[in-house]
């Protein structure tokens, strides 16, 4: 069964960027919508994810 949530660490690992990129992202306004736990963790649900990256497609050149 997959995983709903991904860690900032699993995020960042798939995207293969440092976690001062993911911050700006967020400060932009340009990072999927997160979830903050109480221990302060975040957390980017797997739909939200990958509906944010489909978003970023860039249109194939004719």
């Amino acid at each position: 069964m997959a995983r709903n949530f991904l860690t900032l660490t699993d995020f960042l690992a798939e995207l293969e960027v440092p976690k001062s990129t993911f911050f700006r992202w967020k400060a932009l306004g340009q990072a999927p919508k997160t979830y903050k736990l109480p221990n302060g963790q975040l957390r980017i649900r797997r739909t939200d994810f990958d509906a944010w990256l489909s978003s970023r497609e860039e249109p194939q050149a004719a």
